[in-house]
């Protein structure tokens, strides 16, 4: 009787393989990416300026826009509002959101990062320009219905956005760091005089 020996290191596929180099390849082009803010979001506006393009010659898939746009209003609100809910904060009993009565300075922090939310968009985008490829998403419907409706939706969601930025006394954007002059010294107007 032959005995069969079983080795501890199973052999790897090569499509295991190949995924594993991809997938390591492009977290590497992810990592590299992070710092040029710019340039990411260059290259997600060149894409979704091709997807519309081709949503325009084709005259259809206005579903698919159209749920593309709920989604990224979606990620839209996650990425303006904040990761701690001042509202349930307080419920919780936690310490409220900085006011005139705490002077407390805490920075605000997103609840979706605007690199996950670049991420999420650009994903999306290219899935929506693959989702074109294939005549069974092609659904008719008269599409300024579904424009309206997605600019409602959009109408209202800012409305309580604004309304609660308002309110809790946040800002979900950042403009570089603040430079601060400290005191200047004051100028003399007394100057003398050569006569």
């Amino acid at each position: 009787m032959e005995e069969v020996q079983v080795d501890d290191q199973s052999p790897v596929s090569p499509f295991s393989k190949w995924r594993d180099d991809f997938s390591r390849a492009f977290q590497y082009f992810l990592d590299r990416s992070a710092p040029h803010i710019v340039n990411r979001w260059l290259g997600t506006l060149a894409a979704a300026a091709i997807y519309v393009l081709r949503v325009y010659y084709l005259h259809g898939f206005f579903v698919i826009s159209y749920g593309l746009g709920i989604y990224i209003l979606n990620l839209l609100i996650g990425f303006m509002s904040p990761k701690v809910d001042p509202e349930l904060e307080v419920l919780d009993g936690g310490a409220s959101s900085p006011t005139k009565d705490s002077y407390e300075y805490r920075p605000f922090t997103r609840r979706l990062p605007e690199f996950k939310f670049w991420y999420a968009i650009t994903k999306a985008l290219c899935v929506a320009f693959l989702m074109t490829f294939l005549s069974i998403f092609d659904v008719p419907v008269f599409w300024p219905i579904l424009f309206f409706y997605w600019f409602f939706l959009f109408f209202l969601t800012m409305k309580r956005l604004i309304t609660h930025m308002i309110k809790h006394r946040y800002v979900p954007f950042n403009f570089g760091k603040q430079k601060y002059s400290g005191k200047r010294p004051a100028q003399s107007t007394s100057g003398s005089r050569r006569d």
